[in-house]
């Protein structure tokens, strides 16, 4: 495939932009969500002259009968939507101490709008070659499942929140996560989606997951409480003493157990006895194991063997597991 590069000023892409004769947003272009973070040292870079890597254009759609087209922005779109933002003095960009460009000389302003960004053509393609090409440029030797894909979008608050809590010291002792975990960023999932049930509730498998990094982004204010009710759950489910071979460390059922903690601790103030929960806990858990061999047993021990064994993600089994969790562990519900 044969592509042109050259040169464009920053007046030129911005007033493109601004006529609608270069798309900035094609709809299968979903790359990084900067923070105002990057967003500003991005316009510190432009501001003091320094390159940044080439963006990729293609040829859009034609008119007929004016002759005029369009260009469709193939890679590129944060860092010409930062500086249109930059430029037009747009209220959802917020610079810090930057000076903003309405505060910026005469000088400076034609310096920025001067600045010569390298933009690679790939001419008149297809749809279909376009988006061959875009996933390309930002491919990974191995298909990514969601969290990396959540991790190529998002580095704001809230991921890195979640990454800071895979490093407590619980899940190392208790050997919750397996090297592939770690590897594929399982554990920054697991902790993310424990973390935002604690702050709502249960939810279908991952979808909330990509609505929170995305609103947290820039910022997360609760991070100082919910990092101090998940350290009292931790050490509350720590102090619960269960075996290592139970099934309470079986990642799907250590969140139902974690947040139903969280509900009975920190929600609704009740004072548990960490030993005598852990001890109905396992209780519970091998009248379950003795139904997976066969065993027929009580509706409830039934019921969440079921939810523990087919679509254990789903919100409906997350639901039903920690609605007999919690049972169990408040004393309603004795074995």
């Amino acid at each position: 495939m044969k592509t042109s590069a050259t040169n464009r000023r920053i007046r030129v892409l911005l007033t493109a932009i601004k006529d609608g004769s270069l798309v900035p947003r094609p709809e299968f272009q979903r790359r990084l969500v900067w923070t105002d973070k990057h967003k500003q040292e991005f316009i510190r870079t432009v501001v003091m002259e320094y390159p940044f890597p080439e963006i990729y254009v293609a040829a859009g759609s034609v008119d007929p009968d004016s002759g005029e087209g369009q260009e469709m922005l193939v890679d590129g779109q944060q860092r010409l939507s930062t500086l249109f933002q930059y430029f037009s003095g747009s209220g959802d960009l917020k610079l810090g101490d930057i000076r903003p460009y309405s505060g910026l000389t005469n000088e400076e302003k034609i310096a920025f709008l001067e600045y010569e960004v390298v933009v690679r053509d790939l001419g008149k393609k297809s749809i279909e070659e376009i988006k061959e090409v875009f996933t390309r440029i930002n491919s990974t030797k191995y298909s990514l499942n969601a969290m990396e894909i959540h991790n190529a979008r998002y580095d704001g608050a809230l991921k890195h929140f979640g990454e800071a809590l895979t490093q407590h010291a619980f899940f190392e002792n208790n050997h919750v996560f397996k090297t592939n975990d770690i590897r594929r960023m399982g554990d920054t999932l697991f902790c993310l989606t424990m973390a935002i049930t604690m702050l709502t509730t249960y939810f279908n498998r991952d979808d909330e997951v990509e609505e929170f990094l995305g609103r947290y982004n820039d910022e997360f204010p609760e991070a100082d409480r919910i990092r101090d009710e998940i350290e009292a759950v931790l050490q509350f489910v720590d102090a619960c003493r269960f075996d290592p071979k139970s099934r309470a460390w079986r990642k799907a059922e250590l969140l139902n157990i974690l947040v139903e903690a969280h509900q009975a601790l920190i929600k609704d103030h009740l004072d548990l006895n960490p030993e005598l929960a852990g001890m109905k806990l396992s209780k519970f858990f091998d009248r379950v194991d003795k139904t997976g061999t066969g065993e027929e047993d009580v509706e409830e021990v039934t019921s969440y063997y079921k939810a523990s064994i087919q679509a254990t993600n789903d919100r409906s089994n997350r639901i039903r597991r920690g609605q007999i969790i919690a049972d169990v562990m408040r004393g309603g519900m004795t074995f």
